[in-house]
């Protein structure tokens, strides 16, 4: 390789584990979820729990994995045809202020200058942990320094993640169970929607026109090793991932997942922290046998899912599609959910559409932690409650997900009385009316 490791000698979280340490990181995620750390430490030692914060990082820990509450992620990131630096770092602070755990840039272009660009600038306003798919960047560069993306080399591949470990990423999504074999499997037996992967496209293709291995496949070690010197996270991503509903659990989707464990099972023998992505368009009924499989192959590493989307019908609900998906993910396992806006398969999310998706996750990953850990996930809804036994619309307001959206709805008929009916029921208000019955019968 030409891309030389620049060695830092560090403390591996996984290794630190094994050995009986607990780490300050460990302790932090031990206080924030409101469990022993000895939990915390055998989880990340046995690969069930990961701590996203790379060695050069500045964000705070985050832990992802059994035991822990579900986290969610937001996608950023300006494209080719659409780029506003300001306008990305303002979703990253949308995302972060609405409840999104970790933060993946996912800038395209339109040059290898720009994505450079609005990297450094999110993550100097934000403070949780950040992700990217480094093949965007390999790509650009290949178009510009040689004319196309076949034409990206190997050493281009691991020098543009080594850049992105320099400047703070904690985690990357890597394609390396996107095989030359499975590329020319596709290639003969065609799917419904071939490969809607962006990275996995891109490697696919590199493959093919190329005649060689993928490079985060054959020189995976490689990797391994720079994951070690900055401790950063690995998201094996899920490149053939089925598109719609008709490719879901097909054989290039189980094959990968397949190459994907006996990854997850290297990662871990040399002490790297590492999750697997899984599919993203899956039928209902569906759902929790892929889980289980993913769960049952990986010996349990956390799993982060795109949804999964449950029908392909519905341009412009595709959050609402997602999040039914994530909340039967999550009874059956998943750990991570990657939010979806109402813009997917339609364009580049705007601010507001950044928002919703944030949102619509975070209740999607609350429903779930209120099956897994119901003294603590159920004080927020207890709150909520009391407040509306009371008519206490300001309680209500204040500690909703949303406040703002909520006091445009309640105050938009007037202003806001405590124990006042809403203009819904009016004086047929359930709990008013019965409410002024007890009180009428008490002085009586």
């Amino acid at each position: 390789m030409v891309c030389e490791i620049d060695h830092v000698v560090m403390t591996l979280q996984m290794k630190s584990a094994k050995a009986g340490n607990i780490s300050p990181e460990m302790e932090k995620i031990a206080k924030n979820e409101s469990i022993d750390v000895e939990l915390v430490r055998k989880g990340i030692a046995s690969g069930r729990i990961v701590i996203f914060k790379s060695t050069t990082s500045t964000c705070n820990p985050l832990g992802i994995g059994e035991g822990l509450s579900v986290k969610i992620n937001s996608n950023i990131g300006a494209s080719q045809k659409v780029f506003d630096i300001h306008q990305e770092v303002e979703k990253a602070k949308i995302s972060e202020r609405y409840g999104a755990d970790t933060i993946m840039d996912l800038t395209s272009g339109p040059t290898e200058q720009a994505i450079r660009e609005v990297r450094s600038a999110v993550l100097k306003n934000i403070t949780v942990p950040l992700g990217t798919v480094p093949m965007y960047q390999i790509a650009v560069r290949a178009i510009e320094k040689a004319g196309g993306i076949v034409n990206m080399t190997e050493d281009d591949m691991f020098c543009v993640v080594e850049e992105q470990a320099k400047e703070g990423v904690d985690f990357f999504t890597i394609h390396a169970g996107v095989t030359k074999t499975l590329a020319e499997y596709i290639k003969k037996h065609p799917r419904f929607m071939g490969i809607v992967s962006r990275g996995g496209t891109i490697t696919a293709v590199w493959t093919l026109q190329n005649d060689l291995e993928n490079p985060f496949y054959s020189n995976f070690d490689y990797l391994l090793e720079m994951a070690q010197n900055y401790d950063f996270s690995l998201s094996l991503g899920d490149g053939f991932r089925p598109g719609c509903i008709f490719d879901s659990t097909d054989y290039p989707q189980i094959q990968e997942l397949l190459t994907l464990s006996r990854l997850v099972k290297r990662a871990h023998e040399k002490n790297v922290q590492i999750i697997c992505e899984g599919p993203g368009h899956i039928p209902a009924h569906q759902i929790a046998e892929n889980i289980r499989l993913q769960k049952s192959v990986t010996d349990g590493a956390p799993f982060y899912v795109l949804g999964p989307l449950v029908t392909d019908i519905a341009p412009g609900y595709d959050h609402i599609v997602g999040a039914i998906g994530g909340v039967i993910a999550g009874l059956s396992g998943v750990d991570y959910l990657c939010y979806i806006t109402p813009a997917e398969h339609l364009g580049l999310p705007t601010l507001e559409e950044v928002k919703e998706g944030v949102i619509t996750f975070k209740i999607a990953a609350h429903a779930i932690d209120l099956t897994r850990n119901w003294d603590r996930a159920s004080a927020w809804d207890q709150k909520m409650d009391r407040a509306r036994r009371d008519l206490d619309w300001e309680e209500q307001i204040r500690i909703g997900i949303d406040p703002e959206k909520a006091r445009c709805i309640r105050e938009r008929d007037g202003a806001i009385e405590r124990n006042e009916p809403c203009t819904m029921c009016g004086n047929l208000c359930a709990i008013k009316i019965l409410e002024d019955t007890i009180k009428k019968d008490k002085e009586d």
